[in-house]
């Protein structure tokens, strides 16, 4: 069975005190269906980088942030009674670095300069790498077998940094500036490779930088990109030249190199797969129809779930639980960013919780 945290220990893991629940529930204007408004729009709340892992196995809870105690700290959100618990006391907390362990067991996150790692039961932070002074780190992500990388650039170089076992080595280097930096999901028996961005293109290569090149990508600009959750291939939204041609969703195999139209779209921002990448969820960058959508794959067909009316749709970057029964968003509709959440059990089926972790 996979590791969850009881009732009796999310009441006892707090740094800070329990937050009461601050949902607030709404008919959406556009569809009439149900949106709860997790957070408090009063301050400002928001998710990590939609590449992390930020949802317990099971769906229970969500590894967010807030600024709730007037400084921006890591919470950690019961998804069932809407209570929150503070986990860190950071003096500049990175949210776009924000993970749960593949194990549920620990979360890390960069806190300035320092990469902290701390146990989610009973937390106690604790600095286990610093980037160099004078370099200035990007990136941040984990891979199948529990390796933290980042990439550091200083004097016209980039590193990219390897952190397993509490080593911190040099994975390999590049010219180029590197950003969006992913590890390809999987466990051990899946080969581990990293995509980047590079001057606006999408590269990969093996963790020690062996086979490195661009994807064969379609012509033109690539948007927001992630893998789906078995790793077997990576959907990117296409951005035409043209102002008035309908952004795409694509997919890419980058094993056979195959790149294949998935939807024409409603002017996605972003776009994120369920577990089994059979229905996606968007957030539209249309000033007209500021809209969270899902995609069916299957049939390609769209249904606007809610208005996200958020002053920049970049924010709103919706996802998937991993359980597929709830998508959630940020939105700054009703005063700061906040956090919101949508059933969505009548459109989706219910997918399993993943694989048990490799053991390391």
């Amino acid at each position: 069975m996979g590791w969850s945290v009881s009732r009796r220990d999310f009441l006892a893991l707090a740094i800070g005190a329990v937050t009461a629940p601050e949902w607030k529930r709404y008919a959406d204007p556009a569809t009439e269906l149900e949106v709860i408004r997790v957070t408090d729009p009063a301050f400002t709340s928001g998710m990590t980088a939609p590449h992390l892992r930020q949802f317990t196995r099971h769906s229970e809870y969500l590894l967010a942030w807030s600024e709730r105690t007037a400084t921006r700290q890591a919470f950690l959100t019961d998804l069932k009674s809407g209570e929150f618990l503070e986990l860190t006391d950071a003096k500049a907390l990175d949210v776009s670095t924000l993970c749960l362990s593949a194990d549920d067991k620990s979360f890390l996150y960069f806190d300035g300069a320092d990469l902290s790692e701390s146990p989610l039961l009973k937390p106690a932070p604790r600095p286990i790498y610093r980037v160099p002074e004078g370099a200035v780190r990007t990136g941040f992500t984990l891979a199948g077998d529990g390796s933290v990388f980042f990439a550091e650039r200083a004097a016209g170089r980039t590193r990219v940094m390897r952190l397993s076992r509490q080593q911190a080595r040099k994975a390999f280097e590049l010219d180029a500036e590197v950003d969006g930096l992913m590890a390809r999901p999987g466990n051990l028996r899946t080969r581990l490779q990293l995509v980047w961005r590079q001057q606006g293109a999408l590269w990969i290569s093996a963790t020690d930088g062996s086979g490195r090149r661009p994807l064969k990508t379609e012509p033109g600009k690539t948007g927001a990109a992630l893998w789906i959750p078995s790793g077997r291939t990576l959907i990117y939204l296409h951005i035409p030249d043209a102002p008035k041609e309908l952004i795409t969703l694509r997919e890419h195999n980058p094993d056979t190199g195959a790149d294949t139209l998935l939807a024409k779209t409603t002017q996605y921002i972003s776009a994120s797969p369920n577990a089994d990448a059979s229905v996606f969820v968007a957030a539209s960058g249309s000033v007209a129809s500021p809209y969270v959508l899902i995609l069916l794959r299957s049939v390609r067909r769209e249904l606007t779930l809610c208005e996200h009316h958020a002053s920049n749709a970049a924010m709103v970057n919706p996802v998937f639980t991993p359980d597929s029964r709830n998508v959630l968003f940020v939105s700054d509709r009703h005063g700061k960013p906040a956090i919101y959440m949508m059933p969505v059990a009548r459109f989706v089926e219910e997918t399993a919780a993943d694989e048990e972790p490799a053991k390391r």
